[in-house]
């Protein structure tokens, strides 16, 4: 049986199971539905959007592993055809290891070098999980590493803390996005570190390192803020009075909800997003129209999560309105510079609302624009390309704007 003949009921359970958005069913038909199988059906799509996605499963086929050779066989996708470093997960998330160069293709494999494998034995893997963090630990960079634990409203969320030689060095804030941990972002630290700044590498509530929140769901920004504005009250007492906040993906909806929110928001002379969430309405209509949803359940799901009471249904503490997370229609409240980074065939987060913004507030917005790097990668992709911008935006920018503040 096709999926799209599968019975109606059939698919809301599996829609309830799925933990990510992108896990969703396709080809549903609203009117293949009756009225209250579509709205447990609604409920659940709703419910999959805010819920964490425990399972991090492994989706990639792995054909074949040479570790005389050192090179391993994947099923060619968008994603690992490109060429670049990547980190491949396996065996339940018990094996891990590093790929670099493609070494060849067909039409429906791919062979890539591996750089090091970090954990397990690859050979008897048939199953992976592609991803874009790289390092595992920000010890692998030999630089000096803190282990922090930052008070937030639900409990002390562990952090790296990467300190400058110069105790006066300014602050960068770093903010992981959806479904990873903080150690997405040390990939950033080196950059970072070549511009004169401290850097903490921050975890959130529900990441798998940080505290749970009460209700286990994603607020989409409207709540993890909280997280990162005591991320900048932890460096505040540091002595910080200049902060740089980096985030990817989702990451990106949080930093951009911590400097309208935060009362330390004061402290940040610039914002820098990669493949960054600016406005949630884009993202869940690219992934409604990939997975052939009805319009219809997008939208009556989106109202789902900020309708009190109905809110519930989907397991949130409180209501979550994706239009205060609209960056774009509240482009006119901000105030910083930002350095925007997109791939234009992301795959995932469209780049359209990154370009919209930049076109809103070309006065603080410089956007730098990739075509074939796919989602939150473009480190990987082109490392030397992703240092180079954000180095330059550093200088240029928000050091020339902090010294001429000064003067």
């Amino acid at each position: 049986m096709s999926r799209s003949a599968r019975p109606a009921e059939d698919v809301v359970q599996e829609t309830a199971r799925s933990a990510g958005f992108v896990a969703l069913g396709t080809g549903i038909a609203a009117a293949a539905v009756g009225t209250a199988v579509l709205g447990g059906f609604v409920a659940a799509v709703a419910r999959a959007v805010v819920t964490p996605d425990r399972k991090r499963s492994e989706r990639v086929p792995i054909h074949a592993v040479d570790p005389v050779r050192r090179t391993v066989t994947l099923e060619r996708t968008a994603d690992t055809e490109l060429q670049g470093r990547y980190s491949l997960w396996f065996g339940g998330g018990t094996g891990h290891m590093r790929v670099g160069e493609v070494l060849g293709t067909t039409d429906t494999t791919v062979t890539r070098r591996i750089i090091a494998i970090d954990a397990g034995d690859p050979t008897a893997a048939r199953k992976g999980r592609w991803g874009g963090w790289f390092y595992l630990t920000p010890g692998e960079l030999d630089v000096p590493v803190e282990d922090v634990d930052v008070p937030t409203p639900n409990g002390p969320a562990p952090a790296w803390v990467v300190r400058a030689d110069d105790p006066e060095a300014p602050w960068a804030v770093l903010v992981h996005g959806r479904g990873v941990t903080r150690a997405e972002t040390i990939r950033a630290v080196p950059v970072f570190r070549a511009a004169g700044y401290s850097v903490v590498l921050a975890s959130w509530r529900n990441d798998g390192v940080a505290p749970r929140s009460v209700d286990g769901r994603y607020g989409l920004g409207s709540t993890e803020w909280e997280d990162i504005d005591a991320v900048l009250r932890w460096v505040a007492g540091e002595g910080a009075t200049s902060v740089v906040m980096m985030g990817w993906s989702m990451g990106g909806a949080v930093v951009l909800q911590t400097l309208l929110r935060s009362r330390f928001a004061h402290l940040v002379d610039g914002v820098v997003l990669e493949s960054p969430v600016v406005d949630w309405h884009a993202v869940l209509k690219s992934q409604s129209q990939l997975l052939r949803l009805p319009r219809p359940v997008r939208k009556v799901a989106q109202r789902l999560l900020r309708t009190p009471v109905l809110h519930r249904l989907t397991g949130l503490r409180q209501p979550v309105d994706l239009r205060e997370l609209d960056m774009v229609a509240r482009a006119d409240e901000l105030r910083v510079p930002i350095l925007l980074m997109h791939s234009d065939d992301d795959g995932f987060v469209p780049s359209s609302a990154s370009h919209a913004l930049a076109e809103a507030r070309p006065d603080i917005v410089r956007l730098e624009v990739q075509t074939v790097a796919r989602h939150t990668k473009l480190w990987n992709h082109d490392a030397d390309w992703f240092d180079a911008r954000i180095l330059a935006w550093l200088t240029e920018v928000v050091q020339s704007s902090s010294a001429t503040r000064a003067q």
